[in-house]
């Protein structure tokens, strides 16, 4: 014992940082560990999720829901119109981003996108006819999740719009994402001038049926290895898309210009996609779709399926909970704003692209990706830090998509609501700022997390189903 306290003092302190404080003002070294109660301190939580640890029936269910999204061989068969080839689509239904919303409830960009959705189905003949009909009871609103599609920020789908058709070929489940329009005043930030229209107008009549011959031809695209190699050139195929648009364009062209399609609209298209470096982001949030769909209804297991924002609220679904929504309120994002723009001009956290996450990409895999800090905020250190921090409440690493930067290893993915309740850890997600007005579009990206309200209510809901 002497001989102890003649050393100097070192401490790891954990939790309240005032313990250490004292220790570091009389010289010694101290080590600070961030720990905070399992639930946030909430006695019931915590008594519930101690239900669902180490419980072999969860660990089980887990195991085959990983187990399959790992298997998942997500394909890009064809583009077709969403009525054509969306399960359960009706003639006047129209799908948005997130957990279900009234049109009453709805934020200024879903609404946006909604009357301009209107005005390319040719079901109002102005703006004003158009907001009329979106708010009677003609007009069907149900969530992209809930027919297998996917959307980002507004996520507005319309019957004739043309979508992406990704299928699982491991286990015969499809999913489907609407076209990437390009930056700026677009429908998704709901933008719905002429100029808007006219090029949805375009895309749907010259652009998808040059994108499905050339598929066709193709015989599809086998997904997984692209994203793979897009990881390995800087992309996490949230946000910087840039690699994998380029990876999709030498793929497509030289198959593109031996179809009879005259080689104007040929031009023209391949003009459009070159110049667009997201036009990869609705590809990669279906191939995330199709293999996290082949996850869900895993009865016991904790894994998130989704997580998608409507703009008013952000939800969860679990595997083992069925299409149950867990919500709470959409955050606002501060992240780096363009000129001109504040967090008081942002509209709540909007989209489906957040599924990216949900399958260990985008913010998941930012550490492959550090170019994207000058996008969303923060430094290369931090991009680096919210790859380890994922790894604290995933089930796994897919190893099929591996960083460069981290020795090859695999990104964290399977998110366990266990984990992240019992670590107090949220899972990142790195997004797009819409205006909270329809009509201005884009005004910035960030770093943003899921509220853990939704997490803990999981929890909650998958211990009462197993007990």
């Amino acid at each position: 014992m002497k001989d102890l306290f003649k050393e100097d003092l070192q401490v790891i302190n954990v939790g309240l940082t005032s313990f250490g404080e004292v220790v570091a003002r009389e010289g010694g070294t101290v080590l600070q560990i961030e720990w905070s109660p399992p639930g946030q301190g909430n006695r019931e939580i915590g008594k519930k999720l101690a239900k669902l640890v180490n419980l072999p029936e969860v660990e089980k269910a887990n195991q085959r829901a990983f187990k399959n999204y790992l298997a998942a061989q997500p394909i890009l068969e064809s583009v077709g119109a969403a009525k054509a080839v969306i399960p359960n689509m009706g003639e006047r239904m129209i799908l948005h981003a997130g957990p279900p919303v009234s049109w009453e409830e709805m934020c200024g960009p879903m609404r946006g996108a909604i009357t301009g959705a209107i005005l390319l189905e040719g079901w109002a003949k102005d703006l004003d006819e158009a907001s009329e009909l979106a708010a009677s009871n003609e007009i069907t609103y149900e969530p992209n999740h809930h027919h297998a599609a996917v959307g980002p920020m507004s996520g507005v789908t319309s019957p004739s719009m043309p979508v992406w058709i990704v299928s699982n070929s491991t286990h015969g489940n499809k999913a489907f994402c609407s076209l990437n329009e390009g930056l700026g005043k677009v429908l998704r930030m709901g933008a719905n001038s002429p100029d808007v229209i006219d090029r949805l107008k375009w895309m749907g009549k010259d652009l998808a049926p040059i994108l499905k011959s050339t598929l066709d031809r193709l015989g599809g695209l086998e997904l997984k290895p692209m994203i793979a190699q897009a990881l390995q050139m800087g992309d996490e195929v949230h946000n910087r898309n840039a690699a994998a648009s380029s990876l999709l364009l030498k793929r497509l062209v030289p198959v593109m210009v031996k179809t009879d399609i005259p080689l104007d609209q040929i031009a023209a298209a391949v003009e459009f996609i070159a110049g667009n470096d997201h036009f990869f982001l609705n590809i990669s949030m279906a191939a995330c779709k199709a293999m996290l769909d082949a996850a869900h209804n895993q009865p016991g297991s904790s894994m998130v399926t989704a997580m998608a924002r409507n703009g008013v609220e952000f939800g969860i679904r679990v595997s083992g909970t069925g299409d149950s929504w867990f919500t709470a309120p959409a955050p606002k994002v501060n992240g780096l704003y363009f000129p001109g723009y504040s967090i008081e001009d942002a509209a709540p956290d909007l989209g489906d692209s957040a599924i990216t996450e949900t399958a260990g990409l985008g913010g998941f895999a930012m550490a492959t990706a550090p170019a994207i800090v000058k996008f969303v905020g923060g430094s290369v250190q931090d991009a680096f830090a919210y790859t380890r921090e994922m790894t604290q409440i995933t089930l796994g690493l897919n190893n099929a998509l591996s960083l460069p930067v981290m020795d090859f290893s695999g990104t964290p993915a399977g998110i366990d609501i266990r984990k992240s309740v019992d670590t107090g850890i949220a899972p990142i997600i790195n997004t797009g700022i819409a205006h909270h007005k329809a009509g201005i579009g884009q005004i910035g990206a960030g770093i943003t997390r899921a509220p853990m309200a939704c997490l803990a209510q999981a929890v909650v809901a998958l211990a009462d189903r197993l007990h």
